[in-house]
């Protein structure tokens, strides 16, 4: 039992020796090295960027949808049934192209009817000016004789009256005639508009009806039929609802990027081409007013009318203004900061309760400098006073940002990254270097 106390402390003895002369070999190893130095550089890693001037481009947003610039809705102007429609829907048109057949054989018999009334009309004609000069002649004759005292002046004034007549019924019958040749125009018209073409070059985008359909056309209160739809896609417009808020900044002619949900990674960019004068309300009884953008031309793909879309319109450009990511500006309370950095600062208006800091790295700290700020569109924010250009901001991560407190130590990210790097390479050569040492010995 003896023997084994001894041997237990003996080993204890000797664990204790070792120790004392293994830690400060441990410590002059690079494994040493490294651990200490972790110890030192123990901080927050931040990312760092240089405050630099640049130009920016504020906008809005506008929800709206697509629809062609122009399409048209082809409706009969005669009601007739249907007998061909050569294309199908979403079929490509030329202008010109015939689109709709209806069939005319109730109008060719209504012409046919217009130009048989006419001819009657042209022979009573005839008839009628062999009446008129009959009774012409006679009431000469008859004036004749009365001046002679051969017939009472009843005679003469039935004479008279009987040309009247016969002058009055030749009036009416070419009347009759221009009625009849009216209807003969018209009765043209309409069998010509049995055969419907295309009046643009587009896609056919809407087919409504079908062949041995009725169609009827429409009066003040009744819808005619719609047979099809026909819109130019080479042309795209955006019809968006700008809030009343922002209606102020918008204008024509200015460059807009369209964001269609169907296309997420695509941008299509086009130009503002028309606001409305008037105020709408939406579903949700909002009031905005529609604004037309015109998309550039689009390739390669086909969008659909109807489709929802996101419109950002530049309604303001910065040029050479001093700038930071939006989401290095926080706002902090006046009361939490410290004096040295709150009070006295024309950057910060004491009358409120929060201030705008933007912070910035400076010997391993972060520093709170209070801002003020101008216009932002949708990642940078201006600055307009309380930094200055090449100051080193602390624009990330926004996790560290949001809870982030004056003077706290931290670390540049970048920089950090890169030492160790550097230290990684240093280590190769001596390496490399040892391999060779050893070479030559073995030599």
């Amino acid at each position: 039992m003896k023997k084994v106390i001894v041997a237990v402390l003996t080993g204890f003895v000797l664990l204790i020796v070792a120790g004392l002369i293994a830690v400060p070999m441990l410590a002059q190893s690079e494994f040493g090295q490294q651990m200490m130095n972790k110890g030192e550089d123990e901080g927050t890693k931040v990312r760092v960027i240089e405050l630099a001037r640049g130009d920016l481009t504020r906008t809005i947003n506008a929800p709206g949808t697509i629809e062609p610039e122009r399409k048209v809705e082809i409706s009969a102007q005669v009601s007739a049934r249907i007998v061909s429609l050569p294309f199908e829907e979403g079929d490509a048109v030329r202008e010109g192209d015939v689109i709709v057949r209806l069939d005319d054989r109730d109008l060719v018999a209504a012409l046919d009817a217009a130009e048989a009334r006419k001819l009657s009309e042209e022979a009573r004609l005839v008839g009628a000016e062999a009446d008129l000069a009959e009774a012409r002649a006679e009431m000469t004759r008859q004036r004749g004789l009365y001046e002679t005292q051969d017939v009472a002046l009843a005679t003469v004034e039935a004479a008279e009256a009987r040309y009247k007549r016969a002058e009055s019924n030749l009036e009416q019958i070419r009347h009759s005639i221009a009625i009849a040749e009216a209807q003969i125009r018209q009765a043209e018209k309409d069998k010509d508009n049995t055969v419907i073409t295309s009046p643009i070059d587009g896609v056919l985008t809407k087919l409504n009806a079908e062949v041995g359909e009725l169609v009827v056309i429409g009066t003040l209160n009744n819808p005619g039929s719609i047979i099809m739809e026909i819109a130019d896609l080479s042309r795209i417009l955006v019809r968006t609802r700008v809030d009343e808020s922002n209606v102020a900044l918008v204008r024509e002619g200015q460059d807009a990027i369209a964001y269609l949900n169907a296309y997420n990674d695509k941008e299509f960019p086009g130009e503002v081409q028309f606001m409305k004068l008037h105020r709408e309300v939406w579903t949700d009884g909002s009031g905005y007013v529609e604004a037309e953008v015109l998309l550039d031309a689009v390739e390669n793909e086909r969008l659909y009318n109807g489709m929802t879309a996101n419109v950002d319109i530049s309604v303001q450009t910065l040029e050479d203004v001093l700038k930071v990511p939006s989401q290095a500006v926080l706002d902090r309370r006046i009361e939490d900061m410290p004096e040295e950095v709150s009070v006295g600062n024309p950057n910060v208006d004491e009358t409120k309760t929060f201030m705008r800091v933007v912070f910035v790295y400076a010997d391993g700290k972060a520093v709170a400098k209070p801002v003020t700020i101008g216009s932002s569109d949708l990642t940078d924010t201006v600055i307009l006073g309380g930094l200055d250009e090449g100051d080193r901001v602390i624009a990330g991560p926004y996790s560290v940002l949001r809870d982030l407190s004056h003077d706290t130590s931290v670390i540049d990210r970048d920089l950090a990254n890169a030492e160790s790097k550097e230290s990684d390479g240093a280590g190769e050569p001596e390496t490399s270097g040892e391999v060779a040492d050893s070479g030559a010995d073995a030599g």
